[in-house]
């Protein structure tokens, strides 16, 4: 998904506009659907997996891609945060905060929307974590510093 958005005029994806292009993508594969058949069900749009995505992988690590523009990206994509670790040593209450955020995202745009974040026992931000098989691998990304854990 990644390098469609850059081919549609992003530099990187992660810059101003991400959002917007993910939009239009969405848009098309829709209308696509709908000339396709009658009805169109189930989740019809882009998966941004971090860990199943190529460009994605590249773009959280030249520092392009974070977790609040992945965010603000899951609010028109078919899912939400997907395939995305994290270091090990992540507070249970920030997981616990973006899965609230995530939340809030499906019951306001009346979607289904889910959390994958995998904390990563001993990694550190930067290092990359093999999945294996079709999971891929997924750069370690930053948390937020500040926290959360008086409102959860």
């Amino acid at each position: 998904v990644a390098h469609i958005l850059e081919e549609m005029g992003l530099e990187v994806v992660g810059t101003h506009g991400t959002t917007a292009a993910l939009a239009l993508l969405n848009d098309a594969v829709k209308k696509g659907g709908v000339m396709a058949c009658s009805h169109v069900g189930g989740l019809s749009g882009a998966f941004i997996p971090v860990s199943e995505d190529a460009g994605m992988i590249d773009a959280v690590l030249n520092g392009s891609l974070n977790l609040e523009k992945l965010e603000a990206m899951t609010a028109i994509c078919s899912v939400g945060l997907d395939m995305i670790a994290v270091p090990g040593d992540t507070p249970a209450e920030t997981i616990a905060a973006m899965i609230a955020d995530e939340s809030a995202i499906g019951m306001i745009n009346n979607k289904t929307t889910a959390v994958r974040v995998i904390p990563a026992p001993g990694c550190k931000v930067g290092d990359l974590v093999e999945f294996g098989g079709l999971l891929g691998t997924a750069p370690v990304m930053p948390v937020n510093k500040y926290s959360s854990s008086l409102f959860i």
